[in-house]
């Protein structure tokens, strides 16, 4: 809020170059917000993601997890107004990428009943295809 104040003050004194250069940091404020929100829930999609691939089953609360992971970061990547989304194929990407160490921990406390590390973990699953599987569960309409 005390940014907008800022910004208002800046336009109404006539200092656009100022004004634009506080509108970018608010957008990039509001990108890593974005971004944030949408690799938190990647970690939940993976985890299930994973538990799945490595037990090969799945379970009723695992698809839930799994299709509402989904649901929450197209809806967190959608542009309301403009239409379109913030973050490129490549960029959800390279989220599930940084969020997949994070996820395979998480899954190791429950794979197996916790039998294993996260390395042991790690070396069980097929990681290109579940980050692949993931990306495809994202970006098809």
């Amino acid at each position: 809020m005390e940014e907008l104040l800022e910004l208002k003050n800046l336009i109404l004194k006539g200092e656009s170059a100022a004004a634009l250069l506080l509108v970018e940091e608010l957008e990039e404020i509001s990108c890593d917000d974005k971004i944030n929100n949408i690799r938190s829930h990647a970690k939940v999609l993976l985890h299930h993601l994973i538990k799945k691939q490595a037990e090969n089953r799945s379970t009723k609360s695992w698809e839930v997890s799994i299709r509402n992971g989904v649901r929450e970061i197209k809806e967190k990547n959608k542009r309301r107004k403009s239409g379109g989304y913030y973050l490129t194929k490549d960029d959800l990407q390279s989220i599930l990428r940084n969020a997949l160490d994070s996820a395979i921990d998480t899954a190791s406390l429950e794979v197996s009943q916790g039998k294993y590390e996260p390395e042991e973990l790690a070396a069980l699953i097929d990681s290109s295809k579940l980050l692949n599987d993931a990306l495809l569960l994202i970006v098809e309409d």
